[in-house]
């Protein structure tokens, strides 16, 4: 007999990652949102404002949220979903990293990856990717208004 736990959700499992980040101006107020769907219908959603950042540092910052928590919560497959191509294509191999201040934040996404038995990324149309859209601008807005 199977007794659910009264812990919480088991690890394990699949999990769909919609990330996103962004910054108004280049660089600019920045953040990032993530919505992440569990196979069990679960959905989590992570944002954060960080301050002045660049654009590709935001979504990697909205990667590095997803790949950490899907590591800490068991996720077995995370399905990656993200609209910036620059971010995809780095993390599938298919293009090189060469801006000095993402190499770290690669490496650090590559260190994650390997903590999950498989990651596959996806390039999505951005309507395609709204939950996150909305969670970042939500973390623009107040990275925009924190005193500095």
């Amino acid at each position: 007999m199977n007794q659910p736990s009264l812990f919480g959700a088991p690890g394990g499992g699949s999990a769909v990652a919609h990330i996103d980040g962004g910054s108004r101006g280049n660089p600019g107020p920045a953040g990032y949102g993530v919505r992440i769907e569990r196979a069990d219908g679960t959905v989590v959603d992570l944002k954060e404002p960080l301050g002045i950042a660049t654009n590709n540092v935001a979504e990697y910052r909205g990667l590095l949220a997803a790949l950490a928590w899907a590591a800490r919560h068991g996720v077995d497959t995370l399905h990656v979903r993200s609209d910036s191509l620059l971010l995809v294509k780095q993390m599938r191999g298919e293009y090189r990293v060469k801006h000095a201040g993402l190499q770290p934040l690669w490496e650090e996404a590559r260190g994650l990856s390997r903590q999950i038995r498989e990651v596959r990324f996806e390039h999505v149309r951005r309507e395609l990717n709204e939950a996150a859209d909305r969670l970042a601008n939500e973390a623009m807005d107040e990275a925009a208004a924190a005193p500095t």
